[in-house]
This record gives C-alpha cells, structure tokens and sequence, in this order.
C-alpha cells in the first residue's frame, strides 16, 4: 500500500515536471489541478495513515515537494504568459491610429469671473491683498466702523467661533482693507478679493458662504469723481462698451457717502426682461467714500488723506454673465452644470 502511494506522488511530480500551458485558460486548469481546493495531492496526502512510521516523514517530504514545484511552475508559467500577451498586443498595436481624446477639465465659473475682475482693476493700477478668513472682531467690525448694538454683529448674521472669544468667521473682505491700512500707508490701491460667511438661510439667491472682491483707494484728494469713474471703467470692460451706469444713495457703517450701483441690463440692453425685472437696471455693487472715522482708526490722517471704496459679489457677477439662477449650483460640484464652462477660460 505505502509503495503504491509513493508511486502517485512521484507520478503526478513527473505530470507537473511536463506540464507546459501556453494559454491563460490551460494555466487556469493547471492551477486548479495541483493547487486549488481540491487538487489531486489532497488525497495522497491524507493517505499518510496508512504509511508505516518510519515512511512518514520521506513520504510528507514527497508531498510537499510536488506542492512547491506546482507552486513554483505556476507563478513562471504565469508571468512567461503575461509577457507572451504583452508583446502580442505590442506587435498589433498601429501606430499610425489617432490617440484616444485626453477629458480636459475648465475653470470654475467663479474662478473664471474673479480672474476676470482681478485683471480689469490690475490694468488700472490695484494690486491683490489676501488675508485670514478667521479674523478677529476688531478687524472685521470694529475698524470698519461698525456700532456695537449693529445687527451685523449679532449672532444670527455672523458665525463667531464658541471656544475662542473674539473671534469670528469674516463676513466681509473690509477686514482685509483694514489690515492693510494698519499696516501700510497711503498712497493705497488695492482689491481684496476671498471667501466671506454669513449665518443666512440657503436657497437660490442666498448661501451661507460666498466670496466677494472689495476695492479701496487712499490717497490725497481722491473725490466720488474718482470713483465714479473708476466703476464706469469697470462696468464697461465687464458687461461691455454700451453699459451705462447710475448711483443711488445708500448705508454703510464704513463709507459716507455711500450707495448703490446699477448698470444698465445687457441681457435686454436695458428694454426690460426678468434679470433686470423689467426695469432695465440691475444692481451690481456698493460703494462710498472711506468714512474719515474708518481712517482715524486705521492710524491714517484723515484730514490729509482721503479715499472710496467699493464691493462686489463675485457670484452675483457670474449668475448675471452666465445666465444662471440657483447660487447653490455653484457648491455642489455637480459636473453637468460645471461641464458647460469649458470654453468659458
């Protein structure tokens, strides 16, 4: 009995010896004879009990060499056939075929319309300033010339961070004109574009995360002329030449006077449509002279100096150029509605 035992296992070594699949199908049944679940040395090897003690070891011995050669074959039968199939498709391969088209992706939309801002007011001398969107109350309110009791501070418009006291998430980019005038002195030119919070509810034409560019100019004898000026440029390099532009009167804690501009609508060339409300004017920023007090706090004299300033959101730019109506398309990284910006940059 034992000699017979002996004699398959040294049989199916000499079946593994010969063995030459040349195809990933015939490799797959070689696998499965000699090593799968239940491969033919399975039975030899639970045979060993009827090997007289002395045979037992030499005959595991047996076993587990026809185990490690089936193992060993396999893995250079595998890679040999791997290397015969590469080199087959390298010699099918045509090289004179057109390559596959490479998916190029595109700007945001509201990355294509800020770029657009930044190099309207570079062309006219204003630099970008850049700064933390986690500022502290004094910059962001204080500075700006905000009253205590105003309820931009209260807890419903402005997100303060609970463990830090003081500190806030910005709700504007004046914060950034701030430390710029506390830091720098006149003559000052500069936009201030970034991402800005405000506890808001969502929905289309509200988030509760936005960006805006604002604009302030500071030097002597800088006049509403000025900037009424330096808006109209603005206006027409981004809505086009025909663009006109009128100013309301308005509030803001930090500019005095302030208000409010409109540009003549483009979409209907101001006849009348429903982005402009049949109107034929559509609101785009506000702006104002830098109230003296914001000056005084800043450490600028403002009796020898003095300047405007101006703001602007981006995403209200964007859904105006691009025709869209839902501010919430622009979070949601939703690429049949990103997709359609391609050719926008």
């Amino acid at each position: 009995m034992s000699a017979q035992l002996f004699d398959q296992a040294q049989a199916i070594i000499a079946e593994i010896e010969a063995a030459e699949p040349s195809t990933p199908e015939e490799l797959e049944a070689f696998r499965i004879r000699y090593l799968g679940g239940k491969n033919v040395l399975k039975p030899l090897m639970g045979q060993i009990r009827h090997i007289p003690n002395e045979q037992k070891k030499s005959y595991g011995q047996l076993i587990n060499k026809a185990k490690q050669l089936a193992a060993q074959k396999y893995q250079a039968l595998k890679e040999k056939i791997a290397r015969t199939a590469e080199q087959a498709e390298g010699q099918n391969l045509d090289l004179t075929a057109p390559p596959e088209p490479l998916e190029l992706g595109a700007m945001h939309p509201l990355t294509t319309t800020l770029n657009r801002i930044v190099r309207i007011f570079e062309r006219i001398g204003f630099s970008v300033a850049e700064e933390r969107e986690i500022e502290d109350d004094w910059h962001n309110f204080t500075a700006m010339n905000t009253p205590e009791d105003h309820p931009a501070r209260d807890m419903q418009d402005t997100y303060y961070l609970r463990d830090v006291p003081g500190m806030l998430l910005r709700t504007h980019t004046s914060s950034v004109q701030a430390r710029v005038m506390t830091t720098q002195q006149p003559p000052l030119r500069i936009i201030a574009p970034g991402r800005v919070y405000r506890n808001e509810t969502i929905s289309a034409r509200a988030h509760c995360q936005f960006h805006q560019v604002e604009g302030l100019y500071v030097d002597e004898g800088v006049s509403f002329a000025d900037l009424k000026q330096t808006l109209l440029y603005f206006a027409r390099q981004m809505f086009g030449q025909h663009v006109r532009i009128r100013l309301r009167p308005s509030y803001f804690p930090f500019t005095e006077p302030s208000a409010e501009m409109d540009v003549s609508c483009f979409i209907c060339d101001a006849k009348g449509c429903n982005i402009c409300k049949y109107t034929g004017w559509v609101e785009i920023l506000g702006c104002g002279m830098v109230d003296p007090a914001v000056l005084e706090n800043c450490g600028i004299d403002a009796k020898r100096y003095s300047g405007y300033a101006f703001g602007m959101g981006i995403e209200r730019q964007a859904m105006l150029l691009y025709g869209i109506n839902d501010i919430r398309l622009f979070f949601e990284n939703d690429l049949r509605f990103l997709q359609q910006f391609r050719a926008a940059f």
